[in-house]
């Protein structure tokens, strides 16, 4: 069955996923120029204007439009295709593994992405090895292997909920592991660039990463949409429920879970390690709207990008001039809402 929830009927499921959405790009829009002191309320607007006529390093507020053009609006546009991304991935996990405490992470991904990182920077020579785009790589590859090994040691015993889970959480310790290995014999200045890219940060944004993630956060997140009826099916029943069906629970698992190893290693590689925002996303939006996957994997996915992004702009100013990852902020904005939720959710009456 699924869980009760906030919003009972079609349209007020509807009208709460495009609030949401308003608010959270009403809330990107504000943050490009947040803290700018010589920028005005439609800065933003004319900082593209300048960039589209070719003159954006002409005029007084030059420097005003490259800070926005350059630096904040990639910061925003990444945190907010990292929030979708993650947020959506930990949602179809929970969804067909019918366990609310597992997320991509669990399967591994991030510390083996944490692994293909550390080795890079720690034992990387040339200069393709000791560039970002090394580093993502071995980041990404890394984290797509794991994915692979997770499903492959799935597949010999069954594709089932626990197994999936199993692999996932030993080869998490696995790689875990490994890394600690690395920055155990580290030098002191590479072990401090590990441990920074462990934090989970939107430092690395640019053009180039919020295409790729773009592209790459909106293909699966239109794949797992098409899902979405049999999600629903796999989240209710048990697997002999959803074969009666006439849907095959261990290719659907595959399917999903490889979908959503690709579109979390695709991110991380990019951001570092950002964990929180995959479980408590789903959880809040499931709390809300319901386990319906036509609307709470939007919603999800809406709300993820909302936590990155208000989670990014509180590490940003709260100790400025120092920024804290997003990653650990993340965790602090998110538990007290999670709780509260979890306590309004008992209080109700069923």
């Amino acid at each position: 069955m699924l869980e009760k929830n906030y919003a009972k009927d079609t349209q007020t499921k509807y009208l709460l996923i495009l609030l949401t959405l308003f608010f959270m790009l009403l809330c990107a829009y504000y943050f490009t120029t947040i803290g700018l002191q010589d920028a005005g309320p439609g800065q933003t607007l004319r900082a593209i204007a300048s960039w589209a006529s070719g003159s954006l390093n002409e005029g007084t507020d030059a420097a005003v439009n490259k800070i926005i053009l350059l630096l904040r609006l990639p910061r925003i546009l990444l945190a907010i295709f990292a929030g979708i991304g993650l947020a959506a991935a930990g949602a179809v996990m929970q969804s067909v593994t019918r366990n609310y405490l597992v997320s991509p992470f669990t399967l591994g991904i991030s510390s083996a992405a944490a692994f293909g990182a550390s080795v890079c920077i720690v034992f990387g020579s040339g200069l393709f090895f000791t560039s970002d785009i090394g580093i993502i790589s071995c980041a990404f590859v890394s984290s797509c292997l794991c994915g692979l090994i997770v499903y492959g040691i799935s597949r010999r015993i069954g594709v089932k909920p626990s197994s999936v889970v199993l692999a996932g959480i030993a080869l998490n310790y696995f790689f875990s592991a490994l890394t600690a290995t690395i920055e155990f014999f580290a030098k002191e200045h590479k072990l401090e660039a590990v441990v920074q890219w462990t934090f989970g940060s939107l430092n690395r944004a640019s053009w180039d990463s919020v295409f790729l993630t773009g592209c790459i956060t909106a293909a699966c997140f239109a794949a797992l949409m098409l899902y979405c009826l049999q999600l629903n099916a796999m989240a209710a029943s048990d697997d002999e429920t959803v074969k009666s069906l006439g849907i095959d629970p261990e290719r659907l698992r595959t399917i999903i879970g490889l979908l959503a190893v690709f579109l979390t290693a695709a991110i991380i590689s990019f951001t570092g390690v950002i964990g929180f925002v995959g479980l408590i996303a789903p959880h809040m939006a499931r709390l809300i709207i319901g386990g319906s996957h036509q609307f709470y994997l939007p919603f999800a996915a809406t709300l993820g990008a909302l936590l990155l992004l208000l989670s990014d702009t509180i590490g940003k100013f709260i100790l400025y001039p120092v920024n804290i990852p997003v990653g650990i902020v993340i965790s602090f904005l998110g538990v007290p809402l999670f709780i509260h939720l979890i306590l309004s959710k008992r209080q109700r009456p069923e």
